[in-house]
C-alpha cells in the first residue's frame, strides 16, 4: 500500500472554551492509503494531554509506513505489528483502512460490520460561558438538535447557575454535563445533588483521572458518572468499574474502530455505561464515529458541526442523528483541502 499523511487545519465557527483551554482552530492529520487504484482515508486529531501531536502523528505513520504491508483486509495484523503509541495517528490509519475495505467491496464500513445503522441522537455541546450567555447559546440549537452536553469547570462557583439557565431555556430536553477534570470530591458532591434536581442525565469527567476520591463519588452521586480522561483504551475499562457508572470512548484517544469496539464489548461485559465522543474533527473522522454509534447508549459526535467549512461533507444530520453514508467505506470526500 501506498501510505501519506499529512497535517490539516480546521477553522471553528465559534471559540471553543472548556475549563483548561480554549480556541479557534485544531490541527488534525489526514492519512491516505492507496492500494489497487483506491484511496481510503482516515483523520484523527491528536490530544496534547496524552503527549501527542500532529507533528508525532504525521511522523509515526511516516515511519511505520513499511508495516502496513499489501494487504487492506489484515486489519488485526496491522494494527498489531504498529508500535502501540501515538493513538491518534493509529486512529486515522485504522479508519483508512476501513475506508479503503469498503471502497473496495463496495459496501459502507457499517454494514461490513454487521451493525445497525443508526445510532443515538448526538449531543450539541454549550461550551464554557457565564449562565446567560450559554443559556443564548443553548436556545439557538433547540431546533436542531436533542440532546445538549454542558461544559462547566468554570471554578467560579457558577456551575449549577449554568445548568440552572440552560434548563430554563430547554425545558424538558435532555441535558448532560462535562466538567474535564475541574471539580474537587467537596464541589462534585454539592453539585451534583443539585444537577439531579435539574434533571442532568450523567456528569463526565467531574474529578481529576486517577483522583483517589472517585469510587466515593460514585458511591455517593445522584446521577451516573462517566469517564473520560480516566479511560484511555481497553486496558483502562475494568478498572474504571470502581469509580464510574459510564466510560466515553473516543477513537482518537483509543486507536480507531477496531479498539473502539473492543471497548464497548469489555464495558458491556463490567456492566458499564458506554457513550462515544469526538475532539474537533471534520466530517472524515465523525463518519468513522459514526460507523459504530449504534453501540452506544449516549452519542456526542459534534465535531464537524462547530465548523466554520467542513472540508469532508457527507455526514447525513437526520433529525438530531449523525448518520453514517450510505456510500461505500466512510462515504464522504473532500471538497478542498484543511489549511
Amino acid at each position: 500500500m501506498e501510505v501519506s499523511a499529512r497535517i490539516g487545519t480546521l477553522e471553528l465557527a465559534e471559540t471553543f472554551v472548556i475549563s483548561r483551554s480554549a480556541r479557534d482552530s485544531e490541527d488534525v492529520v489526514v492519512v491516505e492509503l492507496r492500494h489497487s487504484g483506491v484511496s481510503g482515508f482516515g483523520e484523527a486529531q491528536p490530544i496534547d494531554r496524552y503527549e501527542e501531536s500532529v507533528e508525532s502523528a504525521r511522523a509515526y505513520v511516516e515511519e511505520h509506513a513499511n508495516l502496513l504491508g499489501d494487504d487492506p483486509f489484515a486489519l488485526e495484523e496491522v494494527m498489531e505489528r504498529l508500535p502501540a503509541r501515538e493513538f491518534a495517528a493509529r486512529a486515522a490509519l485504522d479508519a483508512a483502512l476501513h475506508d479503503l475495505q469498503g471502497k473496495l467491496l463496495g459496501q459502507p464500513v457499517w454494514r461490513l460490520l454487521g451493525l445497525r445503522r443508526a445510532g443515538p441522537p448526538t449531543s450539541w455541546t454549550v461550551w464554557l460561558g457565564d449562565p446567560d450567555d450559554m443559556a443564548r447559546r443553548a436556545e439557538k440549537a433547540l431546533d436542531r438538535f436533542r440532546r445538549l452536553k454542558l461544559k462547566l469547570g468554570g471554578r467560579d462557583g457558577l456551575d449549577v447557575e449554568r445548568v440552572r439557565a440552560v434548563r430554563g431555556v430547554a425545558g424538558d430536553l435532555p441535558l448532560q454535563v462535562d466538567v474535564n477534570e475541574a471539580w474537587s470530591l467537596e464541589e462534585a458532591v454539592e453539585s451534583l445533588a443539585a444537577l439531579a434536581e435539574l434533571g442532568v442525565e450523567y456528569c463526565e469527567q467531574p474529578l481529576p483521572a486517577g483522583d483517589p476520591a472517585g469510587p466515593e463519588l460514585k458511591e455517593r452521586s445522584p446521577i451516573p458518572i462517566y469517564v473520560d480522561e480516566d479511560c484511555h483504551g481497553l486496558g483502562d475499562v475494568a478498572s474504571c468499574t470502581e469509580r464510574a457508572h459510564g466510560i466515553n470512548v473516543k477513537l482518537a484517544k483509543s486507536g480507531g474502530i477496531r479498539e473502539a469496539v473492543r471497548m464497548v464489548h469489555a464495558a458491556r461485559a463490567n456492566g458499564l455505561g458506554c457513550m462515544l465522543g469526538c475532539m474537533v474533527e471534520s466530517g472524515l473522522g465523525i463518519s468513522a464515529g459514526a460507523q459504530i454509534a449504534s453501540l452506544f447508549d449516549h452519542v456526542d459526535l459534534d465535531g464537524n458541526l462547530l465548523l466554520a467549512h467542513d472540508p469532508w461533507p457527507g455526514v447525513p444530520f437526520v433529525d438530531g442523528v449523525q448518520l453514517p453514508p450510505e456510500e461505500p467505506g466512510l462515504g464522504v470526500h473532500a471538497v478542498s483541502a484543511a489549511r
